[in-house]
């Protein structure tokens, strides 16, 4: 049953990642046909990070009150009905409007199935966890170019998605006894955190700590990495190096292909190599992948570079997730986690918009210079929280 349970978490973890790709992908044909500005996309992604924003910070109060399995159930079940939001949508306002619920949910999943698992679980598991949301962002625009490469209308890809949702919030509710066979013992643990002091869960506490800003300038620029590539990189490889839409939607195929695989390896990998050693790792990858999407005059460098940044994603995430307790100390891992990942959904909502409203003035192809000073900017924040961390041990020592 423990090995069934851990099954069902990794799989509702799908569910998060699947309509992550979706806009990204389907966007180049679905401006014209709402007659909006491609820089439109922004809007769309900061509502549905908003949203994710403000369910991350209510998400430990909803889990106490409801449980975790009830919670994530309704919470797939408010993304699947956002897709099929989309699928009808008349007008750009309605993809806003659906945008909403599809935020909220994914912060409720989010945050749930990631305290649980950094809880009660070892860091390849986590790892694990989130090659699960690649498969779920992988899946989505191989769904998309498949629609596409038939003629058919973007909305068809986004009524799949949703139909898979649906499909798994039947299996959330239909598994929910497992859920409450275990929800005494979350909420006990998260009783407990609760009672902490007030000021270990105020937001302007943490970032009197320079360790504390670093960290969440390294979660705030991986994101924004992340959110971005998957946001624009179809329309940089249609518009700024002429390649189909289909053949593009492959390519945002191999970046998430390479976040889920290369997670699964991290799983493995992690039991060799430190946490600090896999995000290092990542981050140089980033910039390389950058290099290489920006010079490739190919279809395969390009596939290459766009995968390369992919793989280098892969462990960062989980790693300084799972990290969190030995950088701030097991008092205050908790809330931590809850700020980390606020900042993290910022991330998606400030720096993907931002390239969208530049690159009309400037070009959509210094996407890639864009990626490479994150990357860069990502490194020398991760290397001044490791040098922080490493003077607080010392001090202790």
């Amino acid at each position: 049953m423990a090995v069934l349970f851990l099954t069902i978490i990794y799989v509702t973890f799908i569910s998060l990642g699947l309509p992550d790709s979706l806009l990204g992908v389907g966007w180049p044909e679905m401006y014209p046909e709402f007659g909006v500005p491609q820089s439109f996309a922004g809007i769309v992604s900061m509502t549905i990070s908003l949203g994710t924003i403000g369910s991350s910070f209510f998400s430990g109060k909803l889990i106490r009150r409801f449980g975790t399995g009830k919670l994530t159930a309704f919470s797939v079940l408010g993304t699947a009905c956002a897709l099929l939001g989309f699928y009808l949508a008349p007008h750009f306002i309605w993809l806003l409007v659906a945008a909403i619920p599809l935020g909220l949910g994914a912060g409720s999943v989010d945050v749930g199935l990631n305290d649980y698992v950094a809880r009660h679980y070892q860091a390849h598991h986590m790892n694990w966890l989130h090659s699960f949301w690649g498969i779920g962002a992988l899946t989505s625009p191989l769904i998309m170019s498949r629609v596409l490469s038939q003629g058919a209308s973007w909305r068809y890809g986004y009524l799949v998605v949703a139909s898979i949702q649906f499909a798994l919030v039947i299996v959330l509710f239909l598994t929910l006894p497992m859920w409450r066979t275990r929800e005494p013992r979350i909420s006990v643990k998260a009783t407990a955190t609760e009672e902490q002091p007030l000021e270990e869960i105020r937001f302007l506490t943490f970032i009197q700590s320079k360790k504390v800003r670093a960290a969440l300038y390294a979660f705030f620029l991986y994101i924004g990495v992340e959110a971005t590539v998957g946001l624009w990189s179809s329309s940089y490889l249609i518009h700024a190096k002429g390649i189909d839409s289909a053949r593009a939607a492959i390519a945002v195929s191999g970046f998430f292909g390479f976040i889920m695989f290369g997670r699964l390896v991290s799983g493995f990998v992690s039991m060799r190599l430190t946490n600090r050693q896999l995000i290092q790792i990542g981050q140089v990858l980033i910039v390389a992948g950058g290099v290489l999407l920006f010079v490739a005059t190919s279809y395969s460098l390009l596939l290459l570079g766009i995968s390369l940044i992919g793989f280098g994603c892969a462990p960062i995430f989980p790693a300084m997730l799972h990290d969190t307790p030995q950088r701030f100390g097991e008092e205050v891992a908790q809330q931590m986690m809850g700020v980390q990942m606020a900042v993290s959904y910022t991330g998606s909502v400030v720096l993907p918009p931002l390239f969208g409203f530049v690159a009309p003035k400037i070009g959509i192809q210094t996407l890639p210079i864009f990626l490479i000073v994150y990357g860069i900017l990502m490194y020398l924040a991760s290397e001044r929280l490791n040098r922080k961390v490493d003077q607080d041990q010392a001090i202790s020592e």
